[in-house]
């Protein structure tokens, strides 16, 4: 009797070992990290590049997180239980902000999964992910438009969670402190006006430098000079330092086409 019951329990622990590693079956998180993960390379290089660049600049500038993930099938799991551990156990978004969101595509089943961090749900909830996939994904994939859905389907995510959360002013690179600079120039060139204006009125003309006053030249490009890069040069781009630890509740949305 004992050894048939050990037989079927040593069966039974082979059957959950053999469903786990299955449903556990994701690809590892990138390394480097890049928020546009195609494993199936359907993008072309340029097309995959372009993407991940306007992804990186919307993180760099919001703290937000949008990654693309592409597979060929999600195995044994379910497509959304399948994104929703990608998404987990990458971290994606903000860990004091869960502001995360991962699209899942898999190519060869025709799924699409969309999941959403419990912090950005209020901007991106299930009907709104929904209407994603049916009016931009689903058409665009029909007519072989890929890179077009996913950069149509991106923009509309990033126009909806658009001032939720922006990124730290300490990380910002003192954005705050060139508005103020700003506003102490436009102070300045008003005085150095009334100035002028008043030792014009008996001068014949005199211009700006016969006051005996000297200002320095300014431009817009000299207040903006300290403020962050990353996208602008040509041979550059935005860095992205990887994922920030975000989780995820049950937001978001699935369908297929």
């Amino acid at each position: 009797m004992l050894k048939i019951i050990s037989k079927y329990t040593f069966l039974l622990f082979l059957v959950c070992t053999l469903f786990l590693s299955k449903a556990q079956n994701i690809p590892a998180q990138p390394n480097p990290p890049r928020l546009v993960n195609d494993f199936v390379m359907i993008l072309s290089g340029g097309e995959r590049e372009q993407l991940e660049q306007k992804l990186r600049g919307y993180a760099d500038s919001t703290s937000t997180q949008i990654s693309v993930v592409i597979v060929k099938n999600t195995g044994d799991s379910d497509p959304y239980d399948y994104a929703m551990k990608i998404a987990k156990d990458w971290g994606v978004g903000q860990k004091d902000k869960n502001n995360g969101v991962l699209l899942l595509w898999a190519t060869e089943t025709r799924k699409i999964r969309i999941v959403t961090g419990r912090g950005i749900e209020a901007v991106l909830p299930d009907a709104v992910c929904k209407r994603i996939i049916n009016t931009v994904l689903k058409p665009n994939f029909q007519a072989g438009q890929w890179y077009r859905g996913l950069d149509d389907a991106t923009t509309e995510m990033i126009k909806r969670a658009s001032g939720e959360f922006k990124a730290d002013q300490e990380e910002d690179g003192g954005g705050g402190g060139n508005i103020v600079v700003f506003v102490i120039i436009i102070i300045v060139i008003i005085i150095f006006i009334i100035i002028s204006s008043r030792n014009n009125r008996g001068g014949g003309g005199r211009g700006f430098n016969s006051g005996g006053m000297w200002f320095p030249p300014v431009t817009m490009s000299s207040w903006g000079s300290s403020s962050r890069g990353g996208g602008g040069g040509s041979g550059g781009g935005f860095d992205f330092g990887g994922f920030g630890g975000g989780d995820f509740g049950g937001g978001g949305a699935g369908g297929d086409y």
